[in-house]
């Protein structure tokens, strides 16, 4: 079994590939083909995930190139982890909205936009390679903004669904909590990707979200940045991302009080390559942790072992709405539990949803509607628009002038505005 990681030169890819050695026996890998254009990242790179596999024992062989055609031709599956304009992009997308009072966040409002006009295109360039070269392939999309990315893929008839780390991360937390196995634990997830609210938390069927709450509850809302009197009242668990919308006023004067997440990404990001640059370091270290992704290895191991081996298991990922949320258009794509099989991932029904949910969904949802058609189509004024459209933005003389500090920042990465 051939899997190809686009993107494989990011320091992500060891905790990638330290899942598949530990879960041989759910993922028979033969080949990891990694793909990236930076070959000084892929060489380092490559060389720790062969040192990686051989102290495992693991027979698979780790090819590297720069040529999407050539490592993704054969594969079953190919993963999205690329990161388009690097750390520095990023710091941008972090940084530039915050001179304009509004949210610092490389996935959320402004800077997840941002990221979505550099990504989606090239993403679309990749998928259509995969098309020919590994036709029959499935694209599993780890590439943020996951839900706008997904779309794009979706719409474009590809075989794709997108993959987030949030949930397992609080199935971990939660089943660490009450000190038992993580597979007796599934949530009650709901929401678009980095916009969800776990609504309950069942131990082998049965709902253990208030005692979590009432006796974990101080711990959980540090991990959210959210207050324990909120969640108590809401009755819900937000991921963290909500602390965006919750505490938007108080994440911007914490933002501005510090250096941005890729400032600290990159100093890490070139620790952790010295580490990948020594011979005798053969294990993930553990500053991989701090990097970020969690448990990305177990999900995207659970996801393509069900997608090529038809387990019609749960997980959650991001697909096709299609009535899962009935007051969203079809065409919207959701994080939800889902069945897993060779076919896809078919959405599980979803309890109606209370009007504080539903609303802020369906606002995002109208936003990333509107970033896809900016995204796909370029224009200053599309760019506005879905500015306009997003609940943490909103006024129109904002958008306007976000808009046109995006385009120019972004200008290198956005082939309809380079001539401009």
């Amino acid at each position: 079994m051939k899997l190809a990681v686009v993107g494989g030169g990011s320091t992500y890819t060891p905790e990638l590939i330290d899942g598949f050695a530990r879960l041989r026996e759910e993922l028979p890998v033969t080949e990891v083909a990694l793909v990236d254009p930076d070959g000084s990242r892929l060489e380092l790179v490559g060389g720790m995930a062969r040192r990686m596999l051989a102290r495992a024992g693991h027979p698979a062989r780790v090819t590297a190139t720069a040529s999407v055609p050539e490592g993704v031709a054969g594969a079953q599956a190919v993963l999205l982890q690329l990161r388009v304009g690097g750390q520095a992009a990023r710091d941008v997308d972090e940084t530039l909205p915050l001179e304009c009072g509004c949210v610092g966040q490389e996935t959320t409002g402004a800077g997840g936009l941002a990221k979505a006009l550099r990504t989606v295109p090239v993403v679309l360039d990749i998928a259509e390679q995969v098309r020919r070269h590994a036709p029959g392939a499935w694209i599993v999309d780890f590439t943020n903004p996951v839900g706008i990315v997904t779309r794009a893929l979706l719409e474009a008839g590809h075989r794709a669904i997108g993959l987030c780390n949030v949930a397992i991360g609080f199935q971990r937390r939660f089943a660490a909590a009450l000190g038992v196995a993580p597979e007796r634990i599934s949530l009650g997830h709901v929401g678009l990707n980095h916009l969800t609210w776990e609504r309950s938390v069942l131990l082998d069927g049965v709902d253990v979200l208030p005692r979590l709450l009432d006796e974990h509850g101080e711990r959980i809302a540090r991990d959210v940045g959210l207050d324990a009197a909120l969640l108590r009242r809401l009755g819900v668990v937000p991921s963290y991302y909500l602390r965006y919308f919750y505490e938007h006023d108080r994440v911007v004067a914490e933002q501005r009080a510090r250096p941005s997440r890729a400032a600290e990404v990159a100093a890490m990001e070139a620790r952790l390559l010295e580490l990948y640059a020594d011979p005798a370091v053969d294990t993930k270290p553990e500053l991989l942790g701090e990097r970020g992704g969690a448990f990305y290895s177990e999900a995207a191991v659970a996801l393509i072992s069900s997608l090529l081996g038809d387990r019609g298991d749960v997980q959650v990922v991001n697909l096709r709405n299609d009535g899962a949320l009935p007051f969203l258009p079809p065409e919207a794509v959701v994080e939800v539990p889902a069945t897993i099989t060779a076919a896809g991932a078919e959405a599980l029904p979803v309890d109606p949803v209370e009007p504080l949910h539903a609303g802020l969904i369906a606002h995002v949802t109208a936003y990333e509607t509107l970033a896809l058609e900016a995204a796909l189509h370029g224009g200053e004024e599309r760019v506005a628009d879905a500015l306009l459209a997003h609940p943490l933005i909103g006024q129109a003389s904002l958008s306007g002038d976000l808009a046109r500090r995006l385009v120019e920042a972004n200008r290198p990465h956005l082939p309809w505005a380079a001539g401009a």
